[in-house]
């Protein structure tokens, strides 16, 4: 693992090669298996670190698409970058996230694409002090993401690619196809250390959202770069539920006041979301689906917020009345057409269903006060 400063005991969020520093050790003494040039693990164990092991005592991290994961890790050791496309909070930076803790020890070194990215993010850039006092030199030198993993021969992460302007983007066919970057600056002589070569263990994990798609379209030939994986949301309402719980009792645990977070009501939470994400109700009718972002990690959220409510609020057990307020936040984002899409919902499907359900009408009379 790269040495870095201390770890605050109060961080908000650890990294996934601190925070499961003691499975990544457990399966680093457990691995006899080849390793590829540069890989802290075999491919094997990085399979292990994503899917879960249980006899090694390894969590499951990445829900979905196992097949995915196999293919995933088997790009990273080609030549090809791998970029990761689909619908935002399918968990793609997640999935960035512990590939590169498991290959490099390291998911730190990463690109934000923007609209205001540039060449120098992505290659290097220059201490201006330094460069005035000394001239053209390593120690002015500011390398970026991309030059310290290529140096080191590591995993670099450039998330949202789609949002940089595509001569920005372009930047990456060169370095992708040559695995070397040039520095114009520092040209004097053949041994001047003008040419950074990639070491073995280099390669780049891009992002992209489904819907940034028309932002900026990436070029043919930075394409040709890439394998293309699409990460899809998860589609069995009975995982989906099983995985909304596991991860908002993670959430929950430590607090100072329990909440009671019945299963049902994380049912209900999760059919609403599946529904409205696919515009579909589980009985086959068609309705009208939504442009807000109805993904798991949205659900996740609105289940936290939901129970911070009822337990601060309400009583402290998790009901459809916090579900149904939470779930303004989530609507009222992107268009105004999803308020009335989602009015319609309740009108329709959730009154049907509060004819015969109590939990239902629950959720039908609280969000009947929320929503008109």
């Amino acid at each position: 693992m790269t040495a870095s400063a201390p770890i605050p005991a109060q961080a908000v969020r650890l990294a996934p090669e601190h925070r499961f520093a003691d499975e990544l050790a457990r399966l680093t003494a457990a691995d006899t298996h080849a390793r590829p040039p540069g890989w802290r693990l075999s491919p094997r164990a990085v399979r292990q670190f994503i899917l879960g092991d249980a006899g090694l005592k390894v969590s499951q991290k990445f829900f979905g698409d196992d097949a995915l994961v196999d293919r995933a890790i088997v790009t990273l050791m080609g030549h090809q970058g791998l970029m990761l496309v689909g619908e935002p909070g399918t968990a793609k930076s997640l999935l960035s996230e512990l590939l590169a803790a498991a290959i490099s020890g390291d998911s730190g070194l990463t690109v934000q694409g923007t609209a205001g990215t540039t060449e120098d993010h992505i290659k290097y850039s220059w201490n201006y002090a330094l460069l005035l006092a000394e001239g053209p030199s390593q120690r002015a030198l500011v390398p970026s993401p991309v030059y310290r993993a290529m140096q080191a021969g590591q995993i670099v992460r450039f998330e949202e690619i789609t949002r940089c302007p595509p001569e920005i983007q372009d930047v990456l066919i060169s370095l992708m196809s040559d695995k070397q970057l040039i520095v114009p600056e520092l040209a004097r002589d053949e041994q001047d250390g003008s040419r950074l070569f990639a070491q073995r263990g280099f390669n780049i994990i891009a992002t992209a959202n489904l819907r940034d798609r028309g932002v900026h379209e990436m070029s043919s030939a930075l394409k040709r770069r890439f394998n293309f994986e699409t990460v899809r949301p998860i589609r069995d309402h009975q995982f989906e539920v099983d995985l909304v719980m596991a991860q908002l009792q993670r959430e929950l645990a430590g607090t100072e006041a329990p909440v009671q977070v019945p299963r049902d009501v994380v049912g209900l939470l999760v059919t609403t979301f599946q529904e409205l994400r696919a515009g579909q109700t589980q009985e086959g009718t068609a309705i009208k689906g939504l442009d807000a972002v109805m993904s798991t990690a949205e659900a996740v959220n609105v289940a936290y917020a939901a129970a911070l409510q009822a337990r601060h609020f309400n009583g402290g057990e998790l009901t459809p009345r916090e579900i149904a307020g939470q779930l303004q936040g989530v609507v009222l984002k992107d268009s105004l057409d999803d308020a009335k899409r989602v009015r319609h919902y309740f009108d329709t499907v959730v009154r049907e269903r509060a004819r015969r359900d109590a939990l239902w009408k629950q959720f039908h009379d609280a969000a009947r006060s929320l929503w008109q």
